[in-house]
């Protein structure tokens, strides 16, 4: 979902026909909204704004932002929901300005046939990513907003689950470290999600001082076991 707000700039140019989709993924219209908003927050929350979903990533594209002023316009969430398809199929893994691509589906929504262990998988990948499509095509840009989470454990999965590895959430992320393998203290947690470094970004923005302390005291305490 990367390099969404480009795709739904040239499906719009083109008059998207709708039927057929936005790009060679075909027609996506069956999707519980429920099972997307679960795996969304899983599996691209990490990297993507959604206030529905309360997440707010920063290393994709804001989904709000990207499909607000196209929904004013008038397009329609099934549109949307043929844009999101195509990109969690067909994603630009490798991008020109050196900015992070997005991970490929095997990696996003990962099967479970192919998955060893108890991480996160899913049994039907077809199906998912139409559950994640319909959840993002029907929300995105609609301003609709969710309470945020204060436990440690849901802000992680909301923010940080499609980047981190960290069993005890049930997270198999590999943009950043493996947590249960870097086992953190919480001063050095506290520092990186107020201040991120590298690849990561700052969550000092989006996150107050007592979910930023709530967040530490669970990775810091859940990592490695």
């Amino acid at each position: 979902m990367r390099p969404v707000v480009l795709v739904a700039a040239v499906c719009a140019a083109g008059l998207v026909v709708v039927l057929s989709g936005c790009g060679t993924g075909g027609y996506t219209s069956e999707g519980s909204q429920g099972t997307g908003k679960k795996l969304f927050v899983q599996a691209c929350g990490g990297c993507h704004t959604l206030a529905d979903a309360g997440t707010n990533g920063t290393i994709g594209p804001n989904l709000d932002d990207a499909f607000a002023q196209a929904r004013q316009a008038g397009m329609t969430s099934d549109t949307f929901t043929q844009v999101v398809a195509d990109q969690i199929k067909y994603p630009i893994t490798d991008t020109s300005t050196g900015a992070p691509g997005m991970p490929g589906v095997d990696d996003t929504l990962p099967s479970c046939d192919d998955v060893e262990g108890p991480g996160f998988c899913v049994e039907d990948q077809d199906q998912a990513v139409s559950d994640v499509a319909v959840y993002v095509g029907s929300v995105a840009g609609t301003g609709v907003t969710a309470e945020q989470p204060t436990d440690g454990k849901s802000i992680f999965q909301a923010n940080c689950a499609s980047c981190h590895t960290l069993a005890d959430a049930g997270t198999t992320g590999q943009v950043g470290p493996n947590l249960d393998d870097a086992k953190p203290p919480k001063d050095l947690v506290v520092d990186r999600v107020t201040n991120g470094q590298g690849g990561m970004p700052s969550f000092k923005g989006s996150l107050d001082e007592q979910q930023i302390q709530a967040v530490a005291d669970y990775v810091s305490s859940a990592a490695g076991k």
